[in-house]
């Protein structure tokens, strides 16, 4: 898969950035220095191509996903993500995903499937419109949650969705309320205090 890795500090948590339809490896880079200058960067760029944007997974329309291509591509990344991590010296629970739209659904994919393996997630607009059983465990999780009021995309009720599907399982749950489907800088700084107050708590 394309991808940018930058080394910042060795041993130092990582955050995997995953991008927006249409976006590519360089859009969040300048969001992950924002939350942690210090944090390394694994951004990676979707395999799939929707009238020429990349996705990271297919779907039939606007929140028709496609679902047995989306756990197809879930398990692809999970599969890149754990290479890298054996090629850079990293271990999974120090991945922090970080995803806006497009990107913030695969990694939700990720962190059902793989439950044991993640710890934290900064998801910018997310959407994941099935409920699932509950049989995961994420009482481990520190999740920061960027909603849209008014999101063109994002019914409120589907952002409610995502807030319940961490929080029924346990999950540690921060939102934060912007307009629309976009990624403020406020929003952003909302992360980067979140952020900087788990890591704390865990040290």
């Amino acid at each position: 898969m394309k991808h940018i890795y930058n080394e910042k500090k060795k041993g130092a948590p990582v955050f995997v950035l995953l991008h927006g339809t249409g976006g590519t490896e360089n859009d969040l880079v300048g969001l992950g220095e924002l939350l942690n200058p210090e944090f390394n960067i694994l951004s990676v760029r979707g395999n799939v191509q929707e009238n020429g944007m990349n996705r990271f997974f297919k779907r039939h329309g606007e929140g028709k996903y496609d679902w047995e291509d989306l756990k197809f591509r879930g398990t692809e990344l999970y599969e890149f993500i754990v290479e890298k991590s054996k090629e850079h010296d990293f271990k999974l629970e120090d991945v922090i995903f970080v995803g806006f739209s497009n990107g913030s659904n695969i990694a939700i994919q990720l962190m059902l499937e793989y439950p044991e393996s993640f710890k934290r997630a900064a998801l910018f607009a997310p959407l994941y419109p099935a409920d699932i059983e509950k049989t995961q465990d994420f009482s481990h999780m520190d999740v920061f949650l960027s909603l849209g009021k008014g999101d063109p995309i994002v019914p409120e009720s589907e952002s409610e969705r995502v807030i319940n599907l961490f929080r029924d399982r346990g999950a540690d749950v921060t939102t934060a309320w912007v307009n629309g489907h976009n990624l403020t800088q406020d929003v952003a700084l909302e992360a980067r205090n979140w952020l900087n107050e788990t890591i704390n708590n865990d040290a």
